[in-house]
């Protein structure tokens, strides 16, 4: 007993210790996307997304990118053995299944980083953006899989509210994601219109196409771009209102009052980080916190779901 105890508190120790490493991939990996595209450079904007108007050239490894290959390859062994510790007999299976996903997640975006030095391919940006944030999510599912009575305990039913919630975050999520890969800052540098516009129409549906090739960075008003901003504002508008309603219901559960008050106060900070990205012309460390904060939000509403 006091043998699957000790091995229990080493899957959790290593999960936590993983989820502090995909936080620092998703830092890194943000810094070196958006400054590599020129947010908030001194020149802003005639020096945003410059490097789409030619070939890819050779990667110059600093110490950003030198520190995200040695976190991202550390994390991966941590990978390895979390699921050796998780499938070793006898299983811990509801550990051993995010943890699997953790490694096969790591190992395609191993893989994806073969075409992730073209800035041009805005689906390998986007599935990289993702991943990162996936990253977070299932290391954390671990955690909480492996937690002190988890495997006595069978979590309660999620409220319509908090599934609703969680949807639409992952929908919000999705078209930041989009946002990014594509270059679409200058899109739409106004808040919280676009340019006057507040709904995009029939033409701006149609000039929607997220997974192009990029030749160049969507110029200020771009139809197709605009509509992603109009879209994502709106999806977070959503998101706050449902899951801040859910947030604010799970405050009378003495076991969720916890991850209730994380998930309000994320809420709140990631809202004002949008608007203040935006507002501020695009600030690099703004729209990198943007980015972290969505991960842990993520991560927060992996909590509730599964209390």
């Amino acid at each position: 007993m006091a043998s699957a105890g000790l091995r229990l508190r080493t899957i959790r120790a290593t999960a936590l210790l993983l989820t502090v490493l995909s936080l620092m991939v998703v830092l890194l990996s943000a810094y070196l996307r958006l400054d590599g595209a020129g947010l908030g450079c001194a020149e802003w904007p005639a020096c945003y997304g410059r490097l789409l108007a030619s070939e890819p050239g050779e990667l110059h490894f600093g110490v950003v990118r030198l520190l995200h290959r040695a976190v991202a390859s550390i994390s991966l062994l941590l990978a390895c053995a979390l699921v050796w510790q998780c499938w070793h007999r006898p299983a811990i299976e509801s550990a051993a299944g995010p943890a699997t996903l953790l490694l096969l997640l790591m190992l395609a975006l191993s893989a994806l980083g073969i075409w992730s030095s073209d800035p041009r391919l805005t689906l390998v940006g986007f599935l990289n953006i993702m991943g990162g944030l996936g990253l977070v999510t299932f290391s954390w599912r671990v955690v909480l899989a492996s937690s002190p009575g988890s495997m006595l305990q069978s979590p309660a039913a999620p409220t319509l509210a908090l599934r609703l919630g969680a949807a639409a975050l992952s929908v919000t999520v999705v078209l930041g994601a989009l946002i990014g890969a594509s270059y679409s800052a200058l899109a739409c540098a106004s808040f919280p219109d676009c340019g006057g516009s507040w709904w995009p129409g029939a033409d701006d549906w149609a000039a929607l196409r997220p997974f192009s090739v990029l030749t160049a960075t969507p110029a200020a008003g771009d139809p197709g771009g605009a509509t992603l901003h109009l879209l994502h504002r709106y999806s977070a508008l959503a998101t706050l209102l449902v899951l801040g309603a859910a947030g604010v219901q799970a405050l009378a559960d003495e076991e969720r009052q916890r991850a209730a008050r994380m998930l309000l106060v994320l809420l709140a900070a990631q809202i004002a980080l949008g608007s203040l990205t935006v507002l501020s012309g695009f600030s690099l460390w703004l729209a990198i916190s943007h980015h972290l904060v969505a991960a842990a939000l993520l991560a927060t509403v992996a909590t509730l779901l599964r209390r």
